[in-house]
């Protein structure tokens, strides 16, 4: 290379510096921090994770590029999701996505600073993470899941799907404001269907084995499954267990009846993730959890797993069959 050539090529390069910087400066990567309570390997973690990502790539974030995602997953106890959390915010996220009351309060036991989405939880409010649906305040704002009054149509539901069942047990966790609030608008309506509910309180896998196993030897007996992190972490278990047993159940959420559950009624959890991904770009962007009114669910879903109906021996009403979203045959 020649003098001038050489000249050339170092002006030229100078001459690109100040837009290489400018470019690093727009692509400040942002870092984003995601806790929820499914093994990584599920089927719950991935769909979700893969609308939430979908939703921030929509909005201009890309991981990788201009945003860094810390995951963490825990199937395990309280203590590991607590410890999970402290590492989490250790990290240093701007926001965290978080997924049930499982997750959100051992965050807000870390933190009162990093803003937080939540996803999927019900009755904020009750469950003490946030002050009130609209003016929130403090770090978390989200998405609740359902009102107490929806899990009443559970029972109806399977009433009318198996006509027969004059007692159901109500499996859930006792141990978080949901399980007590689920169970008490389920009994409200209990009476009037002629129905006698039993609590199923479980606090781990071989519990819910033992209580499922037990109750099915009860005549006329039917299951209702309420939503808690321990029942989406057990997921496969509840499911095989009502199938095994020939005891017809009424779940909180769909993928329990895509898995081979009979019938689930319920948010659609998934768009709640969308809609998350959406509160994340406005908290980047610089509006503050505390002014992000908490949402509730806009869409329902009612899934009825035909082929699990036959196996039990039920004959779906047409009627129900009609209303139902969506037919897994």
């Amino acid at each position: 290379m020649n003098r001038r050539d050489l000249i050339a090529l170092l002006g030229s390069t100078a001459a690109t510096w100040p837009v290489r910087a400018r470019a690093q400066q727009q692509e400040r990567v942002r870092r984003i921090g995601v806790l929820m309570p499914f093994a990584v390997a599920s089927a719950q973690y991935q769909a979700r994770i893969s609308v939430f990502l979908h939703g921030l790539r929509e909005l201009g974030w890309v991981d990788g590029r201009n945003i860094q995602i810390e995951y963490r997953a825990s199937t395990g106890s309280p203590e590991e999701i607590r410890k999970d959390a402290t590492e989490l915010v250790g990290l240093g996220p701007e926001v965290i996505l978080a997924t049930g009351v499982s997750t959100v309060g051992p965050l807000q036991q870390v933190t009162s600073a990093v803003p937080i989405v939540f996803a999927v939880v019900p009755d904020p409010v009750g469950a003490g993470i946030v002050d009130s649906l609209a003016r929130p305040g403090g770090n978390v704002t989200g998405f609740s899941n359902f009102e107490y009054g929806l899990s009443g149509k559970w029972l109806e539901l399977l009433k009318e799907v198996a006509p027969r069942v004059t007692r159901a047990a109500v499996l859930r966790n006792a141990a978080i404001s949901a399980g007590i609030g689920q169970y008490a608008a389920i009994q409200s309506v209990a009476p009037s269907l002629g129905v006698e509910l039993t609590p199923m309180n479980v606090r781990d896998a071989s519990e819910i084995e033992r209580a499922i196993t037990e109750f099915s030897r009860t005549p006329n007996a039917g299951l209702i499954v309420t939503g808690s992190a321990l029942v989406a972490a057990h997921r496969d278990l509840v499911v095989s267990l009502t199938q095994r047993h020939r005891v017809p159940a009424v779940y909180y959420e769909r993928s329990f009846s895509v898995a081979g559950g009979l019938m689930s009624y319920g948010p659609d959890v998934l768009d709640e993730y969308r809609q998350a991904a959406g509160y994340v770009d406005r908290i980047l962007r610089g509006e503050k959890p505390a002014d992000l009114p908490v949402q509730a669910p806009t869409r329902y879903e009612l899934l009825i797993n035909l082929k699990t109906a036959k196996a039990l021996g039920l004959d779906m009403p047409a009627t129900l069959l009609a209303r139902a979203d969506e037919v897994i045959e």
